[in-house]
């Protein structure tokens, strides 16, 4: 009979989890009774379907969003920001000796990996988490992930090397095109600043679109991943990121996606 009133109540979503309005307040969202007002409002879903008692009651499994931005929901999580500096590889154990992200992450109680690489020589915009499945899923090649770099390239970028860069160039391993390219101010006869904004995972895919046009990068650096910008973290700093950020990215993980380059 006991294991029978277990499975029973197991089986019955109202007698799990915590109520939404007290999850919402535990995230940031806003007080209890704020946020009981928001569901009220019909502002807030659950599992993709609109909530508006707050009696509901949610899992840390469940997809909460306010306003259309996820929220999150196992505080056990932890998102930062790295400013990688060049000359770090994107590994948390280099069989090399060279220097990894260790440095960056000891400091932490939490065990951060990487979500996705820059090579040795790119400096910037990296994240750390201890979110398994968001850092799969932003990492894996087929979802896309929009980012921007800027390169300091060797020679004058033209107008027409710029819309080749959008309309497409061969590689060895298939054509790409950058979803966004234009030359920056503060270039010299001998270099130009690009500013690139493309969502391919390959592998050194801007040094080898740079190489591909006649420019060669001579430096490069990340300044946006997704939702997410460098401003002015200074570099090898790391920073947790902000709710609304946070908010961002997780909406960007679980949005439906198709394969793409």
């Amino acid at each position: 009979m006991t294991d029978q009133r277990v499975l029973m109540s197991s089986a019955d979503p109202s007698q799990e989890g915590e109520r939404l309005q007290k999850v919402m307040a535990a995230a940031g969202v806003a007080s209890r009774r704020a946020s009981e007002d928001l569901i009220a409002q019909g502002r807030v879903t659950v599992n993709g379907d609109t909530v508006t008692e707050p009696g509901r009651r949610v899992l840390p499994t469940d997809r909460v969003t306010v306003d259309g931005v996820a929220i999150q929901l196992d505080v056990t999580r932890r998102y930062v920001m790295l400013n990688k500096p060049v000359g770090v590889v994107s590994s948390l154990a280099d069989e090399s000796g060279r220097p990894d992200l260790r440095e960056f992450t000891r400091d932490y109680e939490e065990r951060l990996f990487n979500v996705g690489r820059l090579d040795a020589a790119t400096s910037g915009l990296l994240v750390l988490t201890n979110d398994g499945e968001l850092a799969h899923v932003l990492a894996h090649p087929s979802f896309g992930v929009s980012k921007m770099y800027i390169a300091k390239v060797e020679g004058v970028v033209t107008a027409q090397t710029i819309a080749k860069l959008t309309k497409g160039i061969e590689l060895d391993d298939g054509p790409i095109a950058a979803d966004k390219a234009r030359a920056l101010p503060g270039g010299s006869a001998r270099e130009t600043l690009v500013e690139l904004t493309l969502h391919s995972g390959r592998n050194r895919i801007v040094r080898r679109m740079m190489d591909a046009v006649g420019h060669p990068v001579q430096e490069l650096v990340r300044r946006q991943f997704g939702p997410l910008h460098l401003g002015t973290l200074a570099s090898g700093r790391t920073r947790d990121l902000g709710k609304l950020e946070l908010g961002q990215l997780l909406t960007l993980a679980r949005a439906p996606h198709s394969p793409t380059d």
